[in-house]
């Protein structure tokens, strides 16, 4: 849900009044979000991440399945931060949940958390959002622990929908400001390579979703 820091202000117009009814009508289309988080499988104790937290929805469920872990969320949009803190705090999660404005492609979570790396990170639906992706799956791959991973989730390449389906997908995503990402796999597998990890790739619904998993070896 950004790029540079520049790119928040454009994010803040987009969601200013969307957020309040984001969660109610995003369930329909932004597939794959549950399974990914019931993927994770942090550590008992461990830490989780979201980049591009959003309305905090995704937080929200990944504190209730993993109830013992620390939570951590940025975001770029101080409008949907807004909303996610007052989401995590009604689900009784603010003692473990810290929320942060920052720039998922160049961020330090040293000075944001205390902490510097993380068991998981997840960034859901953000990727075909942010112009400089690839820089954020890099920054992100930084920040595992050994043996941690990061889980992404977003469009496909909808390959398996018929054609004006796709079309018509494509068009409406476009007003949005998203561009589905067909080469995250490719992407994932050449950063894991680089950097003597492994991926793993997952397609949902027809090709409408792909989850694409980075585990840092221990």
């Amino acid at each position: 849900m950004f790029a540079k820091i520049e790119h928040g202000p454009l994010m803040d117009r987009i969601y200013r009044y969307q957020r309040h009814f984001y969660d109610a009508t995003r369930k329909y289309y932004l597939l794959g979000r549950d399974p990914m988080i019931a993927g994770l499988n942090p550590p008992e104790r461990g830490s989780i991440l979201e980049i591009g937290c959003g309305t905090g929805r995704n937080l929200v469920l990944a504190g209730r399945a993993y109830p013992k872990t620390s939570l951590y969320g940025i975001d770029i949009s101080n409008e949907m931060l807004a909303t996610a803190r007052k989401k995590v705090a009604a689900a009784g999660l603010g003692d473990r949940a810290h929320l942060a404005y920052a720039d998922a492609a160049d961020f330090n979570p040293v000075a944001l958390f205390g902490r510097r790396q993380f068991d998981r990170i997840f960034i859901s639906y953000a990727v075909s959002m942010i112009p400089q992706w690839q820089a954020v799956v890099r920054e992100a791959v930084s920040h595992l622990t050994p043996g941690g991973a990061l889980h992404i989730v977003d469009f496909g390449d909808l390959s398996e929908l018929p054609g004006f389906t796709k079309v018509a997908l494509y068009k409406w995503l476009e007003w949005y400001h998203v561009a589905p990402r067909n080469d995250l796999f490719d992407v994932a597998e050449s950063i894991a390579a680089e950097t003597n990890n492994e991926a793993a790739a997952q397609r949902l619904h027809r090709g409408f979703a792909w989850i694409s998993v980075i585990r840092r070896k221990s």
